[in-house]
């Protein structure tokens, strides 16, 4: 592992810009034994979409080092029904908090991507060379694009302007702090709640979106944020750099590994009308590997780790909504 205080983010003051969400919590929680300042602000103090404001909050704040995790996220449905506020949102937020960052002198920032960025059927594992060679998967393309938007202006700011801004792509990701609502989640925080629910009402069988058989690349986010440290200090490249596990499961074998964290031992049923997504999505992160990073966390280990603080977090709230 990394030490970010032996390298350029020592004794820097840090804004994790959305630092209640999955990402920006886990690299809060990355940070808070180093030697740095985190700087926070909530969605009530700065409305991330209002220019004027984000220009003037980064302006007094002066912070050295922006993490921008703020981000509108969701799954499949969430993308499918409301594709202008994933576009315009996401798209906002990236050019004010860029921007502004630029105009307060901002020495580093680093911008949160998606593998979603990637062509539908890119060649496996995808390399970051990918980006840009053919059609987004239908499902996400308004989240990819704004992703995509993000990444061009952290190049453009380099070109036009020399600053030290860079992209990180990660895969999949799932841990502490993940939206559970089914009408908006992703994947693996679903097959969590439905399983813990289905065991709790003694059902027989758990029902699961797709045909089983698209493979998926799924990484710790606690992994993801050390990663993030690690690359503060050790990469400052115009091209975006991905960040996965480095393997990949059936969404089959997903549910099978759930179903036993959660203890489930009844029928899964695959309900194959409903999309599946793009047929797999590796990353190839051998660039990130060769710089001497490595994720950490086994998949089984991750989830176990996620239904634990779901069953302390949040199976009583969601129990008695």
């Amino acid at each position: 592992m990394a030490d970010a205080s032996t390298g350029a983010t020592r004794n820097r003051r840090i804004w994790v810009a959305g630092h209640r969400g999955m990402v920006g919590s886990a690299i809060v929680r990355r940070l808070a034994g180093d030697p740095v300042e985190i700087l926070t602000t909530s969605r009530a103090e700065l409305d991330l979409r209002d220019q004027a404001a984000v220009r003037a909050w980064v302006a007094k704040e002066q912070p050295d080092v922006i993490i921008l995790a703020a981000a509108k996220v969701g799954g499949i449905l969430a993308n499918d029904t409301y594709p202008a506020d994933f576009l315009v949102d996401n798209i906002v937020i990236e050019a004010n908090v860029i921007e502004a960052a630029h105009r307060a002198g901002v020495e580093r920032l680093v911008f949160l991507g998606s593998s979603c960025i990637y062509p539908k059927f890119a060649p496996q594992p995808i390399k970051e060379e990918s980006l840009l060679t053919g059609p987004l998967e239908p499902t996400n393309e308004w989240y990819a694009i704004a992703k995509i938007a993000g990444i061009k202006m952290c190049q453009a700011y380099r070109r036009q302007h020399g600053r030290n801004y860079i992209s990180v792509m990660p895969s999949n990701l799932y841990g502490l702090n993940d939206n559970f609502d089914l009408a908006n989640s992703h994947v693996l925080p679903a097959l969590i709640r439905k399983f813990h629910e289905a065991k709790q009402a003694g059902r027989s069988e758990v029902v699961v979106w797709g045909t089983g058989t698209p493979l998926r690349e799924f990484l710790y986010v606690d992994d993801l944020a050390d990663a993030v440290v690690f690359l503060m200090d050790h990469y400052d490249g115009d091209e975006p750099i991905n960040c996965g596990a480095g393997c990949d499961v059936t969404i089959r074998e997903l549910a099978e590994i759930v179903g036993r964290v959660v203890g489930f031992s009844g029928e899964l049923v695959f309900d194959t009308s409903k999309p599946d997504g793009t047929p797999r999505k590796l990353m190839d992160s051998g660039r990130l590997a060769a710089l001497g990073w490595q994720a950490k966390t086994g998949l089984e280990e991750g989830i176990t780790e996620v239904y634990r603080w779901f069953l302390h977090e949040k199976a009583g709230e969601l129990a008695t909504a």
